[in-house]
């Protein structure tokens, strides 16, 4: 019966072996009858004499029926997103690890919010700090409790998606999981069960690009982004510095959907906002960082790491008197739910030339570059070496991106 529905024979056969006359169909012996609506009957008194005694808890305990209450109704708290933190210019940060100080923050205020990793919480940073692990309280690890918020998921990417979806199912809490980039291919088809499902499931994914250095191409992410973003109903998010982390964050605790968030293992330096966008336009997925001098004839697309190389080649190609645009796109999927007019306000359909900078495959990209424009890619396995040094030999430096630029200008 696993390839198709059994047959006329089958059925009547399986009829005879159950004492059931073969030549009825659709028939209910009386006693199968009598016996549900005697489990009908039960079921009505214990869902009255449960009601009867939640309610008798509830008055109990006001505050605990508030949070199941909110959880119920899968509310945030007022205020929830105030202490999160706020990071100045003028330093860098790796957005592993402002994830991580964003997640020990939410912890404070979300008592619902509990995750870990596949055995590398301390690179992905998805500890929550005095937080207890998940953990029988005999357990010999320092702080086990059944009810500790860091879960130990071990090497098992594939279990670990699976066991955040099971959570999800539930409803009443938030979970999160983190790995390497480059492992999201252990976990995917919980992943996309997740998608399937449309689960508010989070995976964290870090070492999201070459800029990992010397651990290689077997560890470097380079489909991975293009074929993360082919999953249907999934969003990928890849913030370019600390403060759109923290913004990346509000964006998936309030749309409450499937999604995955790249952060980088190399420091990045902190956007300065007073002459740059706010980052809180990262819940629109794309924006104007940076705007042109004058109308702009190049419009550069970035996400994650490569926004600040963005920046450097605009600089660059400004002083040349080219005005250039710089557009952060830190979730493509969430750009394209915007209005029209949005988009077209970010990426205008006359703009002279469009170049995407990102260092994974270019596939996915044209839809918003163009057939004319330019993507500054990498088609290829990475390297073991530093970051600075790859970025350089594989093209992302500021000016080899320039130097492409002015070839298609002319």
């Amino acid at each position: 019966s696993h390839g198709s529905a059994l047959g006329a024979e089958e059925i009547a056969e399986t009829k005879k072996l159950l004492g059931l006359d073969p030549n009825e169909h659709f028939a209910m012996p009386s006693e199968i009858l009598n016996h549900v609506r005697l489990v009908k009957a039960r079921g009505a008194d214990a869902h009255k004499n449960w009601n009867e005694r939640f309610n008798l808890w509830r008055q109990s305990n006001p505050d605990r029926a508030n949070l199941l209450e909110r959880l119920v109704k899968a509310d945030l708290p007022t205020g929830w997103d105030a202490e999160l933190p706020q990071y100045l210019a003028g330093k860098d940060v790796a957005t592993r690890k402002a994830s991580g100080d964003t997640i020990t923050a939410l912890a404070k205020v979300l008592p619902e919010f509990w995750g870990g990793s596949a055995d590398l919480a301390g690179s992905n940073n998805t500890t929550i700090n005095s937080a207890g692990s998940f953990l029988p309280a005999t357990s010999e690890m320092s702080g086990a409790n059944p009810y500790g918020r860091m879960i130990h998921f071990g090497i098992r990417e594939h279990a670990m998606g699976s066991i955040i979806n099971g959570i999800a199912l539930n409803g009443l809490s938030r979970s999160f999981g983190g790995t390497f980039a480059v492992f999201s291919d252990y976990m995917r088809p919980a992943v996309r069960l997740a998608a399937i499902m449309d689960l508010p499931s989070i995976f964290i994914w870090s070492h999201d690009s070459i800029g990992l250095g010397e651990d290689g191409p077997t560890h470097q992410p380079v489909e991975h982004l293009a074929s993360l973003r082919a999953i249907p109903n999934f969003s990928v998010v890849r913030p370019a510095d600390a403060n759109e982390v923290r913004e990346a964050w509000k964006s998936i605790l309030r749309r409450r959907k499937p999604v995955g968030l790249l952060l980088s293992r190399q420091n990045l330096p902190v956007i300065d906002r007073t002459s740059h966008s706010s980052a809180d336009l990262v819940d629109k997925g794309a924006y104007v960082l940076k705007e042109a001098d004058g109308v702009a004839q190049v419009i550069l697309i970035a996400t994650g790491s490569e926004v600040c190389i963005a920046l450097a080649v605009q600089e660059a190609l400004n002083a040349k008197s080219i005005p250039t645009r710089v557009v952060s796109a830190p979730c493509l999927e969430w750009f394209n739910e915007q209005t029209p007019a949005y988009r077209e306000s970010v990426l205008p359909k006359g703009a002279r030339l469009k170049v995407s900078i990102e260092a994974g495959i270019a596939q996915g990209w044209r839809e918003f570059i163009g057939d004319s424009g330019i993507a500054i890619s990498l088609e290829h396995f990475g390297a073991s070496a530093s970051a600075p040094k790859l970025f350089d030999e594989f093209g992302f430096s500021p000016d080899k991106i320039v130097t492409k630029i002015e070839a298609a200008l002319r």
